[in-house]
């Protein structure tokens, strides 16, 4: 099979390190899965025969252009697309104001004849029914796991596994860089800015933070959770969402002497979508600690299924694309 894939920082080049570290594995397995394109913000390199990605990483992590990759034609991205592939991964940053240009590559991705994998929120969460009629309409597969929750099987566990439940309301912890603030103002009563300032230091936390602590990063996700598993057409500007910033060590400590503690949850069902700081209780297996992610399924027949994963890191977002792309693989190879 082969794969081109758009984006090339911290998930792209681990997933290139994940395809490079899992191939005989894969073969053994499944098949040959061929890296032929990448691309970055400084345009594309394509090799029908195949791109070494060790080389392509350290020419990326030294130059910071994949465009100085020797042995391979280059090109600007959506030209890559046109080039012979099965499947596109795309990982671009994501704009969660207009989805671009992700979800132009997304659909242009279709359009030439491409089977697309994402972990981007941004056009999931403006665009999702585009998408998918998209999809539809040029018989492509689309997936999506790695947009959610990271390595946690949150959206297939959903389709597949609980196939034939009626899921009433998915809520949980779906950001790892708030989970780990609010952790800390706990166990170590220090302030919120404090906190923040720490998981920046640690690389948890970007150097602007506001799309995790204000909510917009767990809002995308439970849009995406809405419209992919609830059929719900929803977009962010549906979702009511409030953030972290005012959380004081005196809210936490006053919650935990009532024996709860707080987490920013989102909620979602049929009726509303929500992102707000929440009251949990402390034995709920919705407290969870650090960069840890949870959600819990409330169901007809399952009743509450919860799952707790990490939700962040280029390793494990890997690990959601590489089960979409081997899905893809055993789909194409009927």
């Amino acid at each position: 099979m082969d794969i081109i894939i758009l984006g090339f920082g911290v998930i792209g080049r681990g997933l290139a390190k994940v395809l490079y570290n899992k191939s005989d594995y894969l073969s053994k397995n499944y098949g040959k899965f061929n890296v032929v394109g990448i691309a970055d913000s400084s345009g594309g390199i394509y090799n029908k025969d195949g791109i070494d990605l060790l080389k392509a990483i350290e020419v990326k992590e030294k130059t910071g252009k994949i465009t100085n990759y020797k042995d391979a034609k280059k090109m600007d991205i959506l030209d890559l697309i046109k080039e012979d592939g099965d499947v596109v991964v795309e990982v671009t940053p994501s704009n969660l104001e207009t989805g671009e240009p992700a979800n132009t590559h997304i659909i242009e991705s279709f359009k030439n004849d491409k089977h697309v994998v994402t972990a981007n929120k941004g056009p999931l969460c403006l665009c999702f029914n585009e998408l998918i009629t998209t999809a539809k309409k040029y018989n492509k597969i689309f997936r999506f796991e790695a947009s959610v929750g990271g390595a946690m099987p949150i959206i297939n566990l959903a389709k597949e596994t609980l196939a034939g439940n009626e899921i009433y309301s998915i809520i949980g912890i779906l950001n790892g860089t708030t989970n780990y603030i609010l952790t800390k103002m706990e166990e170590e009563k220090i302030d919120f800015e404090t906190a923040l300032k720490e998981a920046q230091e640690l690389g948890i936390a970007e150097t602007n933070p506001s799309q995790d602590i204000d909510g917009l990063d767990t809002a995308a996700k439970i849009v995406i959770l809405a419209n992919a598993i609830m059929g719900l057409n929803k977009t962010i500007k549906d979702v009511k969402i409030k953030g972290i910033r005012r959380i004081t060590p005196e809210a936490i400590l006053l919650a935990n002497k009532r024996g709860y503690t707080i987490k920013l949850i989102g909620n979602v069902n049929r009726k509303k979508l929500i992102v707000e700081p929440t009251l949990i209780p402390k034995y709920s297996p919705l407290n969870v600690k650090g960069t840890l992610n949870v959600a819990m399924f409330e169901t007809d027949l399952a009743k509450e299924v919860v799952v707790v994963g990490r939700g962040a890191g280029p390793i494990e977002t890997s690990s959601a694309i590489l089960s979409d792309l081997i899905s893809i693989y055993k789909e194409i190879k009927k």
